[in-house]
């Protein structure tokens, strides 16, 4: 990995001299810095130059021009791709994303229109020297975000920022600045004012790229997941019973579950359902005469509401279902003991079961730490890995059609029924199968529905 990443400055480093070469000033920017002095490895280089787009556009051969009015072009060098931007200052924002003009200037008032003070600064990358106009390496030190300037005028300019901040005091494990925090606090109320594009694509950072849980604590804290997130922060104060749930509220439960993701381990979809899986339990609550507190159908009525909140944070729709199926299938594996041995088959061997379970486990170990159902569901799949995989179904829809059968609410029970028989051994083949339907769900009467 390290090695890849050596071979991404490199090539960098070549983009960086290039335009010295042609007369120019040019260093490393913004995340890469930051991250470089930390000991990371940047998943990307941005260069900050004083040649104009329209120079830099001649310099090198292959360039796609990403926003030319702002001074940028991405070149490409060697298979990758460079952002090379033109030290500017920016006018006036009326969007809360751009400005409505830019001014070409130098490196200080390029770092003065930054974010934050630990992305504001810049690496010659020949030399080592670190340009700091801004105190970001002092921020650094001590783990702190802190809005460069005055942190009203730096979200005005990109309300986007507020969620920035709490995902890099997570990922980091910083603090925010007081004065910062108080900002994203008070203009909170204000970030649904951008696109849910930007704002979706912050929140699953937040949950992937590490420390997740300390990112959920940071947004209700300063209000932003009560705006952007109300049925999340709803589950605050909705009590469990203590002896499946000693930990505590919805919400405990919930950030417990949070703190188990991992960077790289768990993707988008999982990370969606770890956050959703619970979020109807408010709605569902009922405290039955001897104290406990039940949550019956949560999960089936949880499974649409997960899906429509991806949708509003403009996940793909692909994922929306899979979040959705994860939701309502996360409390499944409980019964899985008591199946018969083809509902079990069918069970572990579906789609999506790697995940399923992941998220069971997630869910167990935040909760009572019962994982005797996780753990019979991971033994039984490796004995049915062993065995030959599920074979492909003998009765399919198109029989069901063809013997007289309407499609209806019946037609997937039937399928079910059918291969779980074809499972026990009772059906061995397609005429078998047939005899099967006839025999036990004859074809309705003209006219009346399957």
């Amino acid at each position: 990995m390290r090695g890849a990443v050596s071979r991404t400055r490199e090539r960098a480093l070549a983009v960086v001299r290039r335009l010295r070469a042609a007369g120019h000033e040019a260093l490393f920017a913004g995340g890469c810095v930051r991250d470089e002095l930390l000991g990371l490895d940047p998943d990307d280089y941005d260069i900050a130059t004083s040649a104009p787009a329209s120079v830099v556009q001649e310099i090198f051969p292959r360039t796609i021009p990403v926003g030319l009015q702002f001074g940028v072009v991405l070149v490409l060098h060697e298979g990758e791709s460079f952002e090379v931007a033109t030290f500017r200052r920016d006018g006036a924002y009326v969007d809360h994303r751009r400005p409505v003009s830019v001014e070409f200037s130098d490196a200080r008032h390029d770092a003065e229109r930054r974010d934050f003070t630990v992305n504001g600064m810049f690496l010659d990358p020949e030399t080592g020297q670190v340009i700091d106009f801004v105190g970001g390496r002092a921020d650094l030190a001590a783990g702190v975000i802190r809005a460069i300037g005055d942190p009203q005028a730096r979200f005005d300019e990109d309300r986007l920022r507020l969620l920035r901040a709490v995902r890099f005091a997570a990922r980091f494990g910083w603090g925010i600045d007081p004065t910062t925090f108080a900002a994203i606090t008070r203009l909170a109320p204000t970030i649904t004012g951008i696109a849910w594009e930007r704002i979706g694509d912050e929140v699953v950072k937040i949950l992937t790229e590490g420390s997740a849980r300390r990112g959920f604590e940071l947004l209700e804290d300063c209000g932003l997941l009560q705006v952007l997130l109300p049925e999340i922060a709803a589950l605050r104060g909705v009590a469990q019973s203590p002896d499946h749930h000693p930990e505590g509220d919805v919400l405990t439960h919930t950030l417990l579950c949070l703190e188990k993701l991992e960077v790289g381990r768990h993707d988008e979809a999982l990370a969606l359902a770890v956050l959703l899986h619970d979020v109807v339990k408010p709605a569902c609550a009922e405290q039955r005469p001897d104290g406990r507190i039940t949550f019956h159908g949560h999960c089936e009525r949880g499974a649409p509401i997960a899906a429509d909140i991806c949708l509003r944070l403009r996940r793909s729709r692909d994922t929306a279902d899979r979040v959705a199926w994860l939701v309502a299938h996360h409390l499944r594996h409980v019964d899985a003991p008591r199946m018969r041995i083809a509902t079990l088959k069918r069970f572990l061997g579906q789609p999506g079961i790697d995940q399923l379970l992941e998220l069971t486990r997630i869910d167990a170990l935040s909760a009572s730490g019962d994982l005797a159902a996780y753990e019979f569901c991971v033994a039984k799949r490796a004995e049915l890995l062993a065995e030959e995989p599920l074979p492909e179904p003998l009765l399919r829809g198109t029989d069901l059609i063809e013997l007289g059968h309407r499609p209806g609410p019946l037609f997937r029970e039937i399928l079910d029924r059918a291969f779980d028989a074809q499972l026990e051994g009772e059906i061995t083949t397609v005429e078998a199968a047939r005899s099967w339907l006839r025999e036990r769900h004859p074809a309705p009467d003209r006219g009346a529905p399957a």
